[in-house]
């Protein structure tokens, strides 16, 4: 088994064996199809595809970017890994990995995301450590259809939903000069916000515009009251495959209105109606889990071949420190214990005072 290394879009018969791939794949997302170096927010990351290649059939793909000395194949939020399931996993692993391997150039670690029934043991075998991450995603099943997945919302998320309805919020897709032009005012707003935006890339509106008119793989959802634009969702999708949450911009001042509970709503609507299979809402914090689905877990395989191994050992130290910070509350009640002269092993014992005796003085009855 061979593997090849592209920069580019590929030529019709290579592109062709790739598709044939995602064809076999039982969910293959956007960012492991040819597609993604068409994306315009990767442009300047360097992206790349490593194909794992039995003669001239493509049978594992794997993406990713250049980020100074980090070499990262997909997010926490997004996998970008895919092996064809009736293939030898571990043949497909290792051609990956040499692929991956040549990519380097100057990079001294490498970082792999993969969903949890992808596990890449070979990895660990060549010096990779594989770690669980911590949110995991949500993902609802698709092929169950829109009445069935919005029974599955918590109360609240359906009372959020049938509230924007009620009140007058519209949501539909970017579709004219003018919803993108509206659209992009609210992702400028809310990116400028004081509030913490953490790793918010920022785009320009060319990017924007051209991200907005790739419809073969993008749904764009705009919200508005009253005419006015107010909130904004992107949905990323490979046809018949995974359909993911990939970003959400709103105005402050009309939260109260939920619009994107009704954005998301309408994301997955869409998504049902066009024979997707799965939703990956991108993480799992708590507006998330409240539409349901499992939380599926995320596996990071990391390389880190820097001298004196410091990207482990920043780490290691940061997980000290919130593992310090997580015992703190527990040895804080054991010095108080032994100030007030209680055993810390025990429970204090609270004991019991029997009820004031009745008084024996002059005004006893």
């Amino acid at each position: 088994m061979d593997h090849k290394i592209l920069h580019c879009f590929p030529d019709p018969a290579l592109q062709a064996a790739w598709r044939d791939c995602l064809r076999r794949v039982p969910c293959p997302s956007h960012y492991v199809a040819p597609e993604y170096f068409l994306e315009p927010f990767l442009a300047a990351q360097q992206p790349f595809a490593v194909l794992a290649l039995d003669k001239d059939t493509v049978v594992g793909v794997l993406t990713g970017l250049h980020r100074g000395e980090h070499v990262i194949c997909g997010l926490e939020s997004r996998p970008q890994v895919c092996i064809d399931p009736i293939q030898d996993k571990t043949a497909v692993t290792k051609a990956l990995m040499g692929g991956l391997l040549s990519e380097l150039r100057r990079a001294t670690l490498v970082t792999i995301y993969t969903w949890a029934d992808l596990e890449m043991p070979a990895l660990c075998r060549r010096g990779f450590r594989c770690r669980q991450t911590e949110r995991g995603n949500v993902v609802l099943d698709l092929t169950k259809g829109p009445e069935a997945l919005f029974a599955e919302f918590t109360k609240d998320r359906r009372r959020n939903i049938r509230f924007a309805e009620k009140n007058g919020v519209d949501v539909s897709e970017l579709t004219t000069a003018e919803d993108v032009s509206d659209a992009y005012a609210v992702y400028q707003i809310w990116s400028n916000t004081t509030r913490e935006r953490t790793g918010v890339i920022p785009i320009s509106f060319e990017q924007f515009r051209a991200a907005a008119l790739r419809k073969e793989n993008r749904l764009m959802l705009i919200a508005r009251f009253q005419g006015k634009a107010i909130a904004l969702n992107t949905f990323r999708f490979f046809p018949g495959g995974l359909f993911e949450s990939a970003s959400n911009a709103s105005l402050d001042e009309f939260q109260y209105l939920k619009p994107n509970d009704l954005l998301q709503w309408r994301g997955i609507q869409w998504a049902c109606s066009h024979g997707l299979r799965r939703h990956s809402l991108g993480g799992s914090h708590p507006f998330l889990r409240r539409f349901g689905g499992e939380v599926a877990t995320v596996l990071r395989y990391q390389l880190d071949q820097s001298f004196l191994h410091r990207h482990e050992l920043r780490e290691a130290t940061h997980d000290y420190g919130r593992a310090v910070l997580k015992a703190v509350p527990g040895m804080v009640t054991h010095l108080m214990q032994h100030i007030r002269g209680a055993n810390p092993t025990q429970p204090r014992s609270r004991t019991k005072l029997p009820p004031p005796e009745m008084s024996n003085g002059p005004n006893a009855a």
